[in-house]
């Protein structure tokens, strides 16, 4: 019964911004943005836990993306700024409700997934 649904996505030119939501029926553990381009394989982007904790980010979008959650709305916000063309992709959010340690970026790990939104960067 848990849902996620992800809003937010559209097309910017490079340079420009766009902020993603990922909205869950339910209070999450971690929640994790992934991204999956054209011909590529499905990678981690940035997660946080609970309370706005432990955020991490992939190396290729730390200090251009932020993440963020608000509690009260069990929704998670990924916050890109200076995006690149290579950034264009379809953007996941997924999450887990418990959590025992674990790359966070290993997409096994979570069990729910929302059915993505399209982020197009154009040069």
């Amino acid at each position: 019964q848990v849902q996620l649904v992800e809003s937010g996505g559209g097309s910017v030119q490079a340079g420009g911004s766009l902020r993603l939501s990922c909205a869950a029926s339910i209070y999450i553990t971690r929640m994790v943005w992934f991204r999956q381009a054209p011909g590529k394989e499905r990678e981690g982007v940035a997660t946080i836990y609970t309370s706005g904790g432990s955020p991490a980010y992939a190396d290729s979008v730390k200090g251009r993306f932020t993440i963020s959650r608000d509690n009260t709305k069990n929704t998670v916000y990924l916050q890109m700024s200076s995006l690149k063309p290579e950034d264009t992709a379809m953007y996941y959010c997924a999450a887990t409700t418990v959590w025992f340690g674990g790359n966070w970026y290993d997409r096994g790990r979570y069990n729910y997934w929302g059915q993505g939104t399209q982020v197009t960067v154009s040069s």
